[in-house]
């Protein structure tokens, strides 16, 4: 299969899956207006950051006034999960010039990546010297669609009065995304573990909680998963 025909399949793997990113994306615009953040910033964070679950914790947090060193290590510790995504994916990428990895590494997202990858591991048993164009193609597609969807969501937003709560959407939205990749019981201790941290710490300002929840979260299944090897 040639790289245009690759590229394609990405494309179109992902495009099922922009049917629930754009309601998250125009969200996330709404938000990002309503926690004082400027569109033109809203929308340089879509292009910069792009991740979701990171720029709606960045609202938040822009919005009740968290210092900036707290802000950081919170965005850095919810994005660790792409590492796994990246150990995945490295060995059918380890070929490829560094341009190629940081244009990957930089598209590689949730809902790419889970578009990708049973397309990737075909690829790898007939020819993997091409499979990052796969790759490309699911990244591609759903970085376009959040940029047009974070458009709308501040566009949207600026009409919009102040105080919707329409940051709901953001547990819901991971809710459907994680429940599904729950495949074994260190993942299943670990979602609980953070569940349950995240609701009795709720009260905690700058939204420590959350920051809390995911470290015990990542404790529990790194010491399931060490106690059942």
């Amino acid at each position: 299969m040639r790289a245009g025909a690759r590229f394609a399949l990405g494309l179109r793997a992902v495009l099922p899956l922009l049917l629930g990113v754009a309601p998250f994306g125009v969200i996330y615009g709404v938000v990002a207006l309503q926690s004082g953040i400027p569109a033109l910033a809203a929308m340089a964070m879509s292009s910069i950051v792009f991740a979701g679950s990171a720029q709606f914790l960045l609202a938040q947090l822009a919005g009740v006034g968290a210092p900036v060193l707290l802000s950081a290590g919170a965005v850095g510790l919810i994005n660790l999960r792409h590492a796994l995504y990246s150990a995945s994916v490295a060995p059918m990428l380890a070929h490829l010039p560094r341009r190629w990895k940081l244009l990957l590494a930089y598209l590689l997202t949730d809902e790419a990546y889970a578009a990708a990858i049973p397309h990737l591991i075909s690829a790898r048993k007939d020819d993997a010297s091409a499979a990052h164009w796969i790759l490309l193609g699911s990244g591609f597609g759903l970085w376009a669609g959040w940029q047009v969807a974070t458009l709308a969501g501040v566009v949207l937003g600026a009409q919009l009065p102040a105080g919707l709560g329409l940051d709901f959407a953001l547990p819901l939205t991971f809710i459907a995304i994680v429940v599904p990749m729950i495949a074994s019981r260190a993942m299943l201790a670990a979602a609980l573990a953070a569940a349950a941290t995240a609701v009795l710490l709720a009260g905690l300002p700058y939204k420590l909680g959350l920051f809390l929840a995911a470290l015990a979260g990542l404790a529990v299944g790194a010491l399931w998963s060490r106690e059942s090897a």
